[in-house]
């Protein structure tokens, strides 16, 4: 076998050479790069007039550009399909076409020998691999780019997963660094990026990203994590791992039986309710999306599994973003400000999670998303269905891309995977009803007791303001039919008298302080004939104020309670 083995990586070496020689990989990734600037500048600047033809024409030009890019990463594999990975995520940089075509890169690539991965094994171990592993199958189940699978049995006949890391993957990884970071400083030095993003800080979280990936010991604390959290989740299970035969580039767990979430014919096989499996799932997913923690953030039918029982089985958590408490409590401060009409709350909330560049035009930005919001929200929130919700996802993207906005590595995965989430929901159970589902949800992500913003604390704060909208569209979402029509009436009849009491309150004030300065006036210069008026006038404009003032005082008690 050793004979076979030593062939078997002498032939890998003469038939991929060029794939481990730097100067081959770094020169073929910046001159793609490079490619695809003078072909978007030269089109732009050749192309005057934007009409239907030229759009076709553009869109054509990136599908190309895309097709490319993803030829060469499943040719070079490395980087390149981790970055492209990590850029259909991105459309806050790149346009959908592009992306679109980058969703399509599968993380699948030649599988390289044996040999290679029983030598990592086994000089990791530090004993033969037959001292721990009964039988191995030489042929691996799975290959991407930084590690290949394969079923193994222990000893005592156990059944396990073994993920083992791919020859040299860290060299080609380190060279890749290298060409990214002469592509980040041509589009830095010669594109608009360089002034509207953080290009640096986002270079510097496609390497923290991947170089996580490359340390499986990484993926053991986020699987053990994962496993204590969801423990008593019902109808969700996660593989147990094997502490102590796993190292940074190996990874020993749990073999599961099983098939793919989206496997219609498995589910019909064993009579599995399709309803379920989807309501389990979105379950599963709100914790981890709207809750501070971390999140499964490449969450794809293949790293989603069922079980003939209908259990569903997460696995695969190399790619892991987190909410942090601090973000949790913005974001709830954003939704609020949403729902008050409070847009300055909004551009806060964006602040602080540094959404916003230093560039960044706060009133542009504000007005744009009071416009864009306005369009969903004035809209019938219950015809909301997975389909809508990709679309807003969508539009979403195309207006970060346009503003002052990058989002941070975490946020812009949780977009991918929720927008992924939708994808899977819809394939599995394409009657999901995300209101229904979604309303109980929101209600105690928005008022719950660990909620250190209450939104009707808020709300009664918010009172004395000319906007009195309060909860529009998102209460009419959470209320059924007839108390939305009854609350829809009262809450435009607050409006209006809410408006009127401030314009005839201002109305009093000024007749107020007009009679009272007549009146000083007059006493300073020795009286006068219009002494009386000035004295109706002054007593007109403080009865005013004083009911007026009563009767606002009492709305907004009313309104409290």
């Amino acid at each position: 076998m050793d004979n076979v083995c030593v062939e078997q990586i002498g032939e890998i070496g003469m038939n991929q050479r060029l794939k481990y020689i730097s100067i081959y990989r770094i020169t073929i990734i910046v001159w793609m790069s490079v490619k695809f600037l003078v072909q978007i500048l030269w089109f732009k600047n050749t192309k005057r007039i934007w009409d239907q033809e030229t759009k076709q024409k553009w869109e054509s030009l990136l599908r190309k550009q895309a097709e490319e890019y993803r030829r060469n990463a499943i040719r070079l594999g490395g980087l390149l399909i981790k970055f492209g990975q990590f850029l259909s995520s991105r459309g806050d940089l790149l346009p959908q076409s592009f992306i679109r075509e980058l969703e399509g890169l599968v993380d699948r690539v030649e599988p390289v020998p044996f040999a290679y991965s029983k030598q990592t094994i086994e000089e990791d171990w530090g004993v033969s691999l037959d001292d721990h592993l009964r039988y191995i199958d030489e042929k691996s189940i799975a290959s991407a780019s930084i590690g290949e699978v394969y079923k193994a049995e222990l000893h005592d006949g156990t059944p396990v997963a073994v993920k083992v890391q791919r020859y040299r993957v860290k060299e080609i990884f380190q060279m890749d660094f290298k060409a990214l970071r002469i592509v980040f400083f041509i589009l830095s030095k010669f594109t608009k990026y360089g002034k509207k993003a953080d290009l640096p800080a986002l270079y510097r979280e496609v390497v923290a990203v991947i170089t996580n990936e490359l340390d499986f010991t990484m993926e053991l604390d986020n699987g053990n994590h994962f496993k204590k959290r969801f423990k008593d989740f019902e109808n969700v299970y996660i593989p147990d791992y094997y502490n102590d035969l796993s190292t940074k580039r190996v990874l020993v767990m749990e073999w599961i039986e099983g098939a793919k979430i989206t496997d219609l014919a498995f589910i019909n096989r064993h009579q599995i309710n399709r309803e379920r499996i989807a309501k389990v799932l979105f379950d599963l997913c709100v914790e981890q999306f709207l809750f501070a923690g971390m999140f499964h953030s490449d969450p794809h039918p293949g790293n989603l599994m069922l079980k003939p029982d209908g259990t569903v089985v997460i696995i695969d958590f190399g790619m892991v973003g987190e909410v942090k408490q601090r973000d949790a409590n913005s974001i709830r401060m954003m939704v609020q400000g949403f729902i008050l009409d409070d847009y300055d709350r909004v551009i806060d909330g964006l602040w602080e999670m540094d959404f916003l560049l230093d560039n960044a035009d706060t009133e542009k930005v504000k007005k744009m998303i009071k416009q864009t919001t306005d369009m969903y929200l004035d809209g019938d929130f219950d015809k909301l269905d997975a389909h809508l919700m990709n679309d807003i996802l969508e539009d979403m993207q195309e207006f970060i891309k346009e503003q002052p906005i990058q989002l941070p590595a975490d946020y812009a995965f949780l977009g991918r995977a929720t927008s992924i989430i939708v994808g899977v929901l819809t394939s599995v159970y394409p009657q999901v009803d995300l209101v229904e589902w979604g309303r109980p949800v929101i209600k105690k992500w928005m008022t719950g007791e660990n909620s250190t913003f209450s939104l009707y604390k808020d709300v009664a704060k918010d009172t004395v303001k000319p906007l009195m909208s309060l909860p529009r569209a998102l209460i009419e979402y959470l209320e059924d039919g007839d108390k939305e029509r009854e609350w829809k009436t009262e809450n435009q009849q607050q409006r209006l008298f809410h408006q009127f009491y401030l314009f005839y309150s201002w109305v009093s004030f000024l007749l107020l302080i007009g009679g009272a300065g007549g009146l000083i006036y007059m006493l300073q210069t020795g009286g006068s004939p219009y002494m009386t008026l000035g004295w109706i006038v002054t007593s007109i404009g403080g009865l005013s104020f004083f009911i007026i003032g009563i009767k606002h005082f009492r709305m907004i008690k009313k309104i409290r309670q």
